[in-house]
Order: structure tokens, then C-alpha cells, then sequence
């Protein structure tokens, strides 16, 4: 017969050891950014289908092509994301959304998160090169503009690092692009534009949410820098430069056309709300909420309306 002790014993190891594995997964998860390697990919998946779309080539002839992309691509931001954890661990503690990342609790070890970032990084460049060297360019780019550019330089510089940083955001659908039509096309440069413009009303919605938060840790985002009027007006601009870039797109169909365009308009016609809201914290969630769903839907839509070509 068992001794009580000892049963009890390896429960409670094995509860531990269970524990200790959930918080190790937790820790990788938030060290690579799942969520913005998901949205990533999102784009990426996107600028592949449309390239295998406006070049006639089918999907059951790219697969394995389409799995490196993917995989790769995801290798790059993740490297990138570690690497900007590593960075930032002395502002991360006093931002409250960053706080349980493991470079504030010691959880992982400094050294282990950038030898991590940097390995994670190098193996998405080389599973890239297995598609074309040209997707691997733009990875490479990608990730420069994000850990250098922004990370290192921008961030805590200058109120235009939300721009600069957008360049590394844009460039997904480029990869995907890339990794089928070398040569790329005006629809891929869209795809471009459309990202690039979008990310910076989308992070200054955020950014005024977390104002004092960014005031606090040092980093000049334009709502503190010059206020939440300025602010507003930014973004109102960048939606409206969205405005005309579907019409690029016109290839893809009436029902995609229709749908950007209501989307866009919806999207403005809530940026202009802001004017005359008097609860700013509020018109910002709105504002955030609404970026994510109008880049989820616009691009699902580029997919959908295309579905029974590769087939």
C-alpha cells in the first residue's frame, strides 16, 4: 500500500512541474508577441493568395512554398518581438500591460531573451531564403526598421516613431507577395500603402488610451507630447488617405470595392466623431477596436472574393 505521504508528494511535484511548464509557455508567448505575429500573418497569408491570383499560379503548386512563408515570416516578427522585450525591460515595469513579461519578473534570464531573439530572427531569415532571396529581403528590412529603427532609435526620440515603426508592420504582405512574384506588382505596393497608413491611427487610438502610462515611462507619443486635439486630427488625416486606395484594387471585384469603401467611410465617419465626444478615453477604444476590425475584414475579403481561382 502507498504511503499517503508520498502520493501526496508527487501530486503536489506534478502540480508544481504542470505549473512551472504553463508559466514557461506563457512567458515564451508573450516574450515572441502571438498577437502580433497572428495579425501578421494575416497580411502575410494575404499578399500570398493575391500573388498566386494576379499570376495564375495555383495553390496546390505552392504549398510547400506557402509553409516556409509562413514559418518564416512568423520566425521574423517573433525574433524581432524578443528582441524589443529585451530592449525595453527598463521601461516595461512601469507600463501595466507589459508588466508580467518575463524580462520584469526575472522569470527567463536576460542573456537566454536575447540569444533567443537573435536565434529566432536568424532562423526566419534562412527559412525565407528557401522561398526567394526577395522575401528574405523584405523579412530582413522588416525586422531592421523594428528593432533599429524604431526600437532603438525612434521610440524614445521623436513623436514620429509610430510612423517610422509602421514601415516594419506594412512589409508582411511584401513577404507573401514576394515569395511567389519576385518581381511584385502594383496590387503588392497597395497592400503596402494600405497597412502602412492604417497602423498609425490604430496605435495613437492606443496611444491615447495609455497616455499616462507612455508619459511616465518617457516615450514622446503624440498624445503627450502635443495633446489629444492634435491627436485626433492625425488621425482623422491617415483614415482619410485609406480613402482612395481600394480603387487600386478595383481588379478584385464590385462586392470587395463595396465593402472597403464602407468600411472606410465607417472608420472616418467615426474619426470625425471625435470632434464633438467629450469622453476621449471612450472615442479611442471605438477607434481601436474599429482598426482591428478593418483590417481583419478588409483582408479576409481580398481572400474571399478570389477563393475559386486557385482552385
Amino acid at each position: 500500500m502507498d504511503n499517503p505521504r508520498t502520493v501526496e508528494s508527487a501530486s503536489t511535484e506534478m502540480i508544481q512541474t504542470k505549473t512551472q511548464e504553463t508559466t514557461l509557455l506563457a512567458d515564451i508567448k508573450s516574450l515572441i508577441k502571438v498577437g502580433i505575429i497572428n495579425s501578421n500573418l494575416i497580411t502575410a497569408f494575404t499578399g500570398f493568395w493575391l500573388a498566386l491570383y494576379f499570376t495564375g499560379t495555383q495553390f496546390t503548386d505552392q504549398w510547400v512554398t506557402f509553409l516556409l512563408t509562413m514559418l518564416g515570416t512568423a520566425l521574423v516578427i517573433a525574433g524581432g518581438c524578443v528582441i524589443n522585450n529585451w530592449y525595453d525591460r527598463d521601461i516595461d515595469p512601469i507600463m501595466s500591460r507589459t508588466q508580467t513579461r518575463p524580462t520584469v519578473t526575472g522569470s527567463i534570464s536576460l542573456p537566454v531573451i536575447k540569444n533567443m531573439g537573435i536565434a529566432l530572427s536568424i532562423l526566419g531569415f534562412v527559412v525565407l531564403l528557401f522561398t526567394t532571396w526577395q522575401a528574405a529581403l523584405w523579412g530582413a528590412f522588416g525586422w531592421f526598421v523594428y528593432v533599429v529603427l524604431y526600437t532603438m532609435w525612434s521610440k524614445r526620440r521623436y513623436t514620429i516613431n509610430t510612423v517610422i515603426g509602421s514601415f516594419s508592420g506594412a512589409v508582411p504582405p511584401l513577404i507573401g507577395w514576394a515569395a511567389v512574384d519576385p518581381g511584385l506588382q502594383l496590387e503588392a505596393l497597395i497592400l503596402f500603402l494600405i497597412m502602412f497608413i492604417w497602423q498609425t491611427p490604430h496605435f495613437l487610438a492606443l496611444a491615447m488610451k495609455k497616455k499616462d502610462e507612455y508619459k511616465a515611462a518617457g516615450i514622446p507619443m503624440l498624445p503627450v507630447v502635443h495633446g489629444f486635439k492634435m491627436t485626433k486630427r492625425q488621425i482623422v488625416v491617415y483614415v482619410a488617405c485609406l480613402l482612395p486606395l481600394p480603387v487600386y484594387l478595383a481588379s478584385l471585384g464590385p462586392v470587395f470595392l463595396v465593402t472597403a469603401f464602407l468600411l472606410s467611410f465607417g472608420w472616418l465617419a467615426l474619426g470625425i466623431a471625435g470632434f464633438f465626444m467629450k469622453n476621449d478615453d471612450k472615442w479611442a477604444t471605438w477607434m481601436f477596436v474599429y482598426s482591428l476590425n478593418y483590417m481583419t475584414i478588409l483582408f479576409f475579403m481580398m481572400v474571399i472574393v478570389t477563393l475559386p481561382f486557385p482552385f
